[in-house]
């Protein structure tokens, strides 16, 4: 399939045409006609979800498609909340990711040499650092967002302190630590003072992220992927107790255990 770059502006140009449309004062949807980049954000959030949710189903054509429509939709959303506000516009969003591609692949794009894998991710952080610098954000930290998910956070903080040598190791020094954690948050637990938990468990669960990426893993992941299953066999639980006309408060935890265990030993490699 070759691109084809008048029907792709075509298609933008209608797209960019209906947000302006819903976002019209006079007779536009009222719904987003009252939304801001606040209220939007979430949305955005849970439809970069939703694609990565269709990759991992598939990917099939046609709920990426779909999904992916709606991740643009979110990214038109914000451009024209910014246009109205006299900031910049779509275009303007096009250009700089693509000038920033330019800047960061010289390698493609300009008299570099071609490099290998490793040189490539050297030239590209450089870029980076580069742009942070230009930005004034300093700090072996800086330009990690704070609104990503808590445990790529994790992740990505520790792999730019590991950059700067501050990192265990190796993996069974990580897992050293976590038994570190996990005896200090047992200790908090005969005072039950919330706020101590908490923190107790943030330590655990950063520990954790440590974890994967020393074992270079990913912890969204990886706690995805266990939410999954959790769900699919507590399902399996519920079928098997409904197919005897029990509802799982209707039966003891052993009970429940019992049955947990029996749907496990059933699955695929048990």
């Amino acid at each position: 399939m070759q691109p084809d770059p008048d029907a792709a502006a075509t298609a933008l140009t209608e797209l960019l045409a209906v947000m302006a449309r819903l976002r019209d004062p006079d007779g536009g949807c009222p719904w987003d006609r009252a939304q801001d980049f606040a209220s939007i954000a979430p949305y955005t959030i849970e439809e970069a979800y939703e694609v990565a949710d269709a990759i991992r189903r598939g990917p099939t054509p046609g709920p990426l498609l779909d999904e992916l429509g709606d991740l643009l939709f979110q990214v038109v959303y914000h451009a024209r909340m910014a246009e109205e506000r006299g900031w910049f516009d779509f275009a303007a969003v096009a250009r700089i990711i693509a000038e920033k591609m330019i800047r960061r692949h010289p390698h493609v794009f300009g008299a570099d040499a071609a490099r290998d894998a490793a040189a490539q991710t050297a030239a590209w952080e450089a870029g980076k650092a580069a742009e942070r610098a230009a930005r004034a954000e300093t700090g072996t930290l800086a330009g990690v967002p704070a609104g990503l998910p808590a445990l790529t956070r994790a992740a990505k903080l520790t792999r730019r302190a590991a950059r700067v040598g501050f990192d265990w190791p190796d993996a069974a020094a990580v897992l050293d630590k976590l038994e570190e954690e996990a005896a200090e948050l047992r200790a908090e637990l005969p005072g039950a003072d919330r706020t101590r938990l908490a923190d107790e468990v943030g330590d655990l669960l950063f520990v954790l992220a440590n974890l994967a990426r020393k074992l270079d893993i990913d912890p969204e992941a990886c706690l995805d992927a266990a939410n999954r299953k959790f769900a699919r066999r507590f399902d399996a639980v519920e079928a098997r107790l409904a197919a005897r006309g029990l509802a799982p408060a209707d039966v003891p935890l052993d009970a429940m255990e019992a049955e947990w265990q029996a749907v496990k030993a059933a699955e695929p490699g048990a």
